[in-house]
């Protein structure tokens, strides 16, 4: 029996997300390595995997035009290079706990703001199936603490976060999960290099050591290209509003990986906020989303939550 499109977007999203939490002890192994060209390396392999799949999935079909360059170059930056630049600057100021606290708000921002970007009004159930979300992610992250500056960032790490898949939401239509991937991978590159040059010179770039490169290739090939195909689909079937839902088991995962590495049991606010997020998760795949009935049914793109331009 074929799944439902809330059940296979649900799948989707989870993994995506499941994904992200697990690379939490990763990144930490490549942490040591220059920021800036390790990122461009990063998307430098996982554009030359996504590429060759977008090209052939676009056979025949219309490219990017230059609005949606806009807003595909807007994506990159935002979601890509800004999310993991200003996370690293956050960490540095306050822990993973405080950072984690405020990034576990993204279900309820995309709640809110994906029903009002596509032209509808937030339904009531999904606002608190997010804040449920949301507050079961800062009980799993205990809240934390940091300074100002740390805080500051941690919310420009949110808002960067929320717009790599608001942004997305009216490129899908028309490029679908592998062209929005693909291209967005392909201009971080440049972005990322360029930034390494200017700013670290001939410090940009190292051999890697062995744990590094074995980083590297995980966050190049199963984080981006496997799990933004992941993402991308679970927003063509759910929506920004139920699909961001599933942000909030980023916390959770990264803490049930962090024990399956030796690095000790789950706490008991740890537990707490999986039950909070799964019940939250749960309320919200019920909710019918707002504007459904409105919206003309014309197969799975349009099921994104959008339009096709903004």
């Amino acid at each position: 029996m074929p799944l439902s499109p809330t059940a296979s977007g649900g799948l989707r999203g989870a993994a995506a997300m499941t994904m992200l939490g697990c690379s939490t002890g990763v990144s930490a192994a490549f942490a040591g390595y220059p920021l800036l060209g390790g990122q461009a390396l990063r998307y430098l392999l996982a554009a030359g995997l996504l590429l060759p799949l977008a090209l052939r999935a676009a056979a025949g079909a219309p490219r990017p035009t230059a609005r949606e360059w806009g807003r595909l170059a807007l994506l990159s930056a935002t979601g890509l290079v800004g999310f993991n630049v200003l996370l690293v600057q956050a960490l540095r100021h306050s822990g993973p706990a405080g950072v984690g606290s405020v990034v576990g708000a993204a279900p309820l921002l995309m709640a809110v703001l994906g029903p009002l970007l596509a032209g509808g009004r937030p339904g009531r159930r999904a606002v608190v199936a997010a804040g449920v979300v949301a507050a079961g992610a800062a009980t799993a992250q205990g809240f934390g603490a940091g300074d100002a500056v740390g805080t500051v960032l941690a919310l420009g790490t949110l808002g960067c976060e929320v717009g790599f898949s608001l942004l997305a939401v009216p490129l899908l239509p028309r490029l679908g999960p592998v062209g929005v991937s693909a291209w967005v991978t392909v201009l971080a590159v440049p972005m990322f290099a360029g930034a390494a040059v200017l700013l670290d010179g001939r410090a940009a770039l190292r051999v890697p050591s062995g744990s590094e490169l074995a980083a590297l290739l995980y966050l190049a090939v199963p984080m981006t290209c496997v799990a933004f195909l992941l993402w991308y689909r679970a927003l063509e079937l759910l929506g920004a509003e139920r699909a961001g839902l599933f942000a909030g088991l980023v916390p959770i995962t990264a803490a049930l990986s962090g024990a399956a590495l030796g690095e000790g049991a789950p706490r008991a606010g740890e537990l707490l906020g999986a039950v909070l997020v799964g019940a939250g998760v749960c309320l919200g795949l019920r909710t019918r989303r707002p504007g459904r009935a409105r919206a003309p049914r014309t197969g799975p793109a349009r099921a994104a939550g959008g339009p096709v331009a903004p």
